[in-house]
C-alpha cells in the first residue's frame, strides 16, 4: 500500500480503521465497510449542518470570497477546474472502497489497486519522478515496520497478560460497573477515548480492544454494531491533544499566525459532534447494522 508522506509523519486513512477492526472482532471486513457507511455519511452530514448554522448564525465567523475574485471565475469555468481535482480522489475511493464491498477484491487487492489508480493519476499529472517514489517507498516502509513491530510486540503482550489471568481481572473490573451491558459499553467507549489523548489508535485497536472483547462476547453484544461505536470513538483520536495527528498535520499548512492552541481549540467543537454522532449510534444500533442486513452480510 502506498502511502502519502509528510515531515512529520503520515495520515493513515480511516479505512484501515475498519480493516483491522474487521480482524479483531473476526468480522469480515465488507461487512464493517457497509455498517459503517451510513454512520460515516451521518457524520459528514452532522459536520455540514453544524458548518451551516454557524455561518448563519455567525457569518463574521465564515466570511466570504470577496466579490471581485469571485467574479474573475465563472461557475462553469470553476466546474471545469475541480473535476481533475475532485474527480480522481473520488474515483479512487469507489474503487477501493466499493471493490471490498462488492467482494470483487480482498483488502490487500483493493490496496494495490489503488496504489496503481494512485500512480496513474500523479503520472497523468505529469509529476511522477524517481524522488517522489522513492520518498513513497521509505514513507511505505516507515509505517509498515512500524505496524509490524506493533503486531509482534501485542502478540507478546497478550499471550504474558493471559497468562498471568489478565482476562480475568478484565472481566472482573467491567462487572463492578453498575448498570449493566450500556454501562459496561459506555465505560470502555470512555476508556478508548481517554486513551487516545496518548497512545495511537493501531495500539489501542491491538493491545487495549482484545481485553475487553472476550466480555462483550460473552454478553452476546453484536461484535459489528461494537465494531463500529470503537471507530467513531478512535477517529477522536485523530483530534484529541497531545497526539492528535490531524492537529500536527492542520498546523504544517495552517498560516504562521495560527497557533497550536488555536488550532487545539478549533477542533473541540468537531470532538463534540463525533460524540453526537457516537451517541445516535449508540442509541439507535440499526444505524449500522441496517445496511450489512439489508444486503444479507
Amino acid at each position: 500500500m502506498i502511502c502519502a508522506s509528510g515531515t512529520l509523519g503520515q495520515i493513515i486513512p480511516p479505512s484501515l480503521v475498519l480493516i483491522l477492526l474487521a480482524e479483531i472482532l473476526g468480522e469480515s471486513v465488507g461487512t464493517m465497510f457497509a455498517a459503517a457507511m451510513v454512520p460515516g455519511l451521518a457524520l459528514a452530514g452532522i459536520c455540514i449542518v453544524a458548518i451551516l448554522v454557524v455561518a448563519q448564525l455567525y457569518p463574521g465567523m465564515m466570511p466570504p470570497i470577496p466579490a471581485e475574485e469571485r467574479a474573475q471565475l465563472s461557475k462553469k469555468r470553476l466546474l471545469y477546474k475541480s473535476v481533475p481535482v475532485v474527480g480522481p480522489p473520488v474515483g479512487l475511493v469507489f474503487a477501493v472502497l466499493g471493490s471490498i464491498i462488492g467482494g470483487i477484491a480482498a483488502p490487500t487487492e483493493a490496496a494495490a489497486m489503488g496504489a496503481l489508480g494512485a500512480l496513474v493519476f500523479v503520472a497523468c499529472s505529469g509529476r511522477l519522478t524517481v524522488s517522489l517514489l522513492s520518498e513513497v517507498a521509505k514513507a511505505t516502509l516507515v509505517i509498515s515496520a512500524m505496524v509490524f513491530f506493533i503486531l509482534i510486540s501485542a502478540q507478546v503482550f497478550g499471550l504474558a497478560f493471559r497468562g498471568l489471568g489478565g482476562e480475568h481481572l478484565v472481566a472482573r473490573m467491567f462487572e463492578w460497573v453498575p448498570g449493566g451491558e450500556v454501562s459496561a459499553l459506555l465505560f470502555m467507549l470512555l476508556l478508548m477515548f481517554v486513551l487516545g489523548f496518548f497512545l495511537d489508535w493501531i495500539e489501542i485497536s491491538y493491545i487495549a480492544l482484545p481485553l475487553f472483547l472476550p466480555f462483550f462476547g460473552q454478553m452476546g453484544v453484536d461484535m459489528v454494531w461494537l465494531g463500529i461505536l470503537v471507530g467513531l470513538v478512535l477517529q477522536t483520536s485523530f483530534l484529541t491533544p497531545p497526539f492528535g495527528w490531524s492537529l500536527f498535520f492542520l498546523k504544517g499548512v495552517a498560516p504562521k499566525e495560527v497557533s497550536t492552541l488555536d488550532i487545539y481549540k478549533g477542533a473541540l467543537p468537531f470532538i463534540g459532534l463525533q460524540f453526537l454522532a457516537v451517541a445516535l449510534v449508540f442509541i439507535f444500533p440499526s444505524i449500522a447494522t441496517w445496511l450489512p442486513n439489508a444486503i444479507g452480510w
